[in-house]
């Protein structure tokens, strides 16, 4: 493969920096922290609370419990990608069993919500909110990525005739609405929060379809795409990931057994494109890096389902007890997502690394790095 082959293919496992030499040079060199870590954890719980509030007024959602382990045979944990490199942890659970239930951390509740929704029942215009926490150990560990994950983990039930890029975009709208009035509001309360080092947070979200930034950039892998994208428009939501776009390639590896990127939407200039899913993501003005801060899509039909998993190599999933239920119509249709609250705190609070904001293991080596760089993580 050539050069540029190469570092899509590399591109496609997800968000990650790779080395702590690369990560020493894209960590600010003038970073000054705009509050103490006392001040700034009374400032994240005001950003937490209009966040649920905000969330649960606009989408008719209710916060409910979530789980932190799952039995692997239940077939609801997360396998955030369609490759099998991000694992979860596993143990033996049940002391005096005559066979102990083989039990797994959670990566994400994003399965498990949807087979909530009825356990909660809901009706079509109904929803959860989760104040999810979850372990992913398969991360490379960077500014923004850890492997301890908080997350809204929402989910709403819709219509079959609701399964369109109209009821997505309506909803990703009420969504950032929601982020940038908390992240204004917290700014107004904290008065340290308001310099003119930074801009302000944008208003209004450019929409884009995947096929669409390829075409922009076409010779540069996804993050890089997104990067350059972010240089002009602050704040974006990319439509369509997970269906391989016309150079071959998906924009990034999704799941095939809940977000629909296979669905055909609208047609551009001749192309057909698909994808009833996508991601926000904003330029984050302290890393000077593109900083994602959700993710969310129209669920699969049973329909879709097979299809996604067919093109995964994952048919055999089929047959575990969420797959089966979504094959028997035995749960909702759905629209739902996972929005990251420590990315989401790190954003409008204006720290330079993940750790400023929630307390988790790092590397000494990350650790040093940060120091020197006048970044003090939580410990």
């Amino acid at each position: 493969m050539n050069k540029n082959i190469d570092s899509k293919v590399a591109d496609l496992a997800g968000p990650g920096v790779s080395t702590y030499a690369e990560v020493e040079k894209i960590l600010p060199t003038d970073y000054e922290p705009l509050q103490t870590p006392m001040a700034r954890m009374k400032a994240l719980y005001k950003i937490k609370a209009k966040i649920e509030k905000g969330l649960s007024e606009v989408l008719n959602l209710q916060l409910v419990q979530v789980p932190l382990i799952v039995s692997k045979d239940s077939g609801v944990n997360d396998m955030l990608d369609r490759d099998g490199s991000r694992t979860p942890v596993e143990f033996p659970a049940g002391l005096g069993l005559e066979k102990r239930i083989e039990a797994q951390v959670v990566q994400a509740a994003t399965k498990w919500k949807r087979m909530a929704l009825k356990q909660f029942g809901c009706q079509p215009g109904e929803g959860i909110n989760t104040d999810m926490r979850a372990v992913r150990k398969d991360y490379f560990l960077d500014h923004d990525h850890s492997s301890y994950v908080d997350q809204w983990d929402w989910e709403k039930v819709i219509t079959a005739d609701q399964r369109n890029l109209d009821v997505l975009t309506d909803t990703v709208k009420k969504i950032w609405s929601v982020l940038y009035n908390a992240g204004v509001q917290v700014r107004e309360e904290f008065p340290e929060l308001q310099t003119d080092k930074y801009p302000d947070f944008p208003k209004e979200l450019k929409f884009i379809h995947a096929e669409e930034l390829l075409d922009m950039y076409p010779d540069l892998p996804r993050k890089q795409r997104e990067t350059r994208l972010l240089q002009e428009y602050p704040a974006v939501f990319i439509y369509g990931i997970g269906w391989p776009l016309k150079d071959g390639y998906p924009h990034e590896m999704r799941a095939a057994d809940y977000d629909d990127w296979i669905t055909e939407t609208v047609v551009k200039n001749g192309e057909q494109y698909h994808g009833l899913n996508g991601d926000i993501l904003v330029w984050n003005p302290v890393t000077k890096r593109r900083h994602e801060l959700t993710s969310m899509g129209i669920r699969v039909t049973k329909e879709t389902l097979v299809k996604q998993m067919e093109m995964a190599g994952l048919q055999e999933d089929l047959k575990l007890p969420y797959h089966q239920a979504i094959l028997n119509d035995e749960i909702p249709l759905s629209i739902g997502g996972g929005i990251g609250q420590a990315r989401t705190y790190m954003y409008f609070l204006r720290t330079a690394h993940l750790g400023e904001v929630t307390v988790t293991i790092w590397p000494q080596q990350l650790k040093d790095i940060c120091a020197r760089k006048n970044i003090h993580v939580l410990e």
